[in-house]
């Protein structure tokens, strides 16, 4: 499958945006779908992850209350709302899809990736 991450850009701090994940394959509603980030110099950071059928999210606990998961398996796109955006989330974000029920927590647990899209807060 392959993914198309949009919506990043620029921000003032304490603002939003939403990214969207456009998913090629029909079968998208078996994926279990991811997004993750990685800032200058940093490793990749788990987020925020929505079961195959979007009744279960995860969140890192940077961004719980924060960000919110979710997925559209009609128009096979996944979102990530995030609200009261800071400096420390300026990053690349990434989306990624699981297919094995691997951990979600773990890059190693995504099967495919998007290709990022540049999230940059200013202060």
């Amino acid at each position: 499958v392959q993914l198309q991450a949009s919506g990043g850009g620029l921000v003032q701090a304490g603002g939003s945006l939403r990214l969207s994940c456009a998913a090629s394959r029909r079968t998208f509603s078996r994926y279990r779908m991811g997004w993750f980030r990685q800032a200058p110099g940093k490793e990749r950071e788990f987020l925020a992850a929505i079961s195959w059928s979007g009744g279960i999210t995860y969140y890192a606990d940077s961004v719980k209350g924060r960000f919110t998961i979710s997925r559209d398996n009609a128009r096979n796109t996944v979102s990530l709302q995030m609200n009261s955006l800071n400096a420390e989330d300026t990053a690349v974000y990434y989306c990624a899809a699981d297919s094995r029920g691997s951990s979600i927590y773990r890059q190693d647990g995504y099967d495919y990736w998007g290709q990022g899209t540049q999230v940059t807060v200013s202060s």
